[in-house]
């Protein structure tokens, strides 16, 4: 019925073909992995300012959050 080598050959490629097209363009992924990484330094980064400027107006003596 089936020729399972051809079959198993064709699998083969389409995996090959298909892990080729993946590692082609990273480029998006990982500007975008980028941005999210700088998105979540910037809102940490706001976090602590804020903190420190709560800690600034009731006169705590360590203001370091």
């Amino acid at each position: 019925m089936f020729n399972h080598s051809a079959t198993k050959a064709f699998i083969a490629t389409l995996f090959a073909a298909v892990f080729a097209m993946g590692c082609e363009d990273s480029g998006g992924a990982e500007e975008a992995g980028e941005k999210i990484d700088e998105a979540i330094t910037d809102t940490q980064n706001a976090v602590e300012d804020a903190c420190e400027n709560v800690k600034e107006n009731a006169g705590a003596e360590e203001t370091n959050c």
